[in-house]
Formats: structure tokens, C-alpha cells, sequence
């Protein structure tokens, strides 16, 4: 995949459910191409299946390409391959921190030919405390799930590793 000016612009689209970061820094940016009469074509992929960002994540790409002068915009959402959290990078991971969300870890590769690790702890994107708990299974968003902290006792929430 080449980056183009389309794929810049598309780039700077934030998440509507976490403005700290942009579709590309959540890894949903999947591809965007242009040709030379001002047409464009952006894939995307949901974080998980029926999440409610995508029509606005669809309209926010068409309005920020259509401003920087592109005619006709088509967004396809695809669900194959499916989004995993392993396609976060690592800045997201950094400003959904500073925003007070617990990214997941990242996974190890080649991890699937032995053991498979375990987190038994969320970090406190507050205070760093590991000694934490898991509060609700669903948080603010489906993809994330509510923690509180036992050390500083402030709640935040973990996106949820996929």
C-alpha cells in the first residue's frame, strides 16, 4: 500500500469515541486509494462487529476529504481480516494512556506456538498501580471494559484486548 495525500488526509480522521486518537492510530484505517479525477476509496475496519462509530467514523472521512478537495468518496467497511488490538500502534497506546484508557498489552509474536500469556492485572493509567480490579466487563464502550484502581481509587477504563 502507498500513502498518498488521500490516505493523509483520511489519517488525521479521529476515533469519535476516543478523540485522543486517530483511525490510523487505531489500526481501522485499512487502505485508501485515489486516482487522478478526484475519486477516492477508503476500506476501514470496525474495532469489533456492530460498532456503533463506524457511520460517523464513515462520515467524518467522507466531510475531511470532500474539505480537502476530492469529488466522489466511498468508504467500504471490511471485516476480513478481523481488527485486533495488535494493530493499535504504539503511539495510540501512548495517548490513550495519557487519557486516562488502559491500552492492552501487546501480544507477543509467534505467541500462538506456546503458552499463551496472562495479564492478571490492568496498570492504572492514573497512578501506574498494578493493584487494580476489574469493576464491569463493559465500560464506556463496548470494546472497553471498567476498572478501578485500589491504590489511587479512581476508576478508568481498559480497552479491551482482541
Amino acid at each position: 500500500m502507498t500513502r498518498t495525500p488521500a490516505w493523509d488526509v483520511a489519517a488525521t480522521v479521529p476515533d469519535p469515541e476516543l478523540p485522543v486518537v486517530t483511525i490510523a492510530d487505531l489500526g481501522i484505517l485499512r487502505d485508501v486509494t485515489e486516482d487522478d479525477r478526484g475519486r477516492v476509496h477508503v476500506q476501514i475496519t470496525p474495532t469489533y462487529s456492530g460498532c456503533p462509530a463506524m457511520e460517523t467514523i464513515r462520515d467524518d472521512l467522507v466531510d475531511a476529504l470532500t474539505l480537502a478537495g476530492y469529488s466522489q468518496v466511498d468508504v467500504e467497511l471490511v471485516l476480513s481480516p478481523a481488527w485486533t488490538t495488535d494493530w493499535l500502534t504504539d503511539d495510540a497506546r501512548t495517548k490513550l494512556e495519557a487519557y486516562g484508557v488502559a491500552p492492552p498489552a501487546a501480544r507477543v509474536a509467534g505467541a500462538g506456538d506456546g503458552p499463551v500469556p496472562l495479564s492478571l492485572s490492568v496498570r492504572c493509567p492514573q497512578c501506574g498501580s498494578p493493584d487494580t480490579r476489574e469493576s464491569s466487563r463493559f465500560g464506556s464502550t463496548a470494546c472497553k471494559s471498567l476498572w478501578v484502581c485500589r491504590s489511587c481509587r479512581e476508576p478508568f477504563d481498559h480497552f479491551k484486548p482482541l
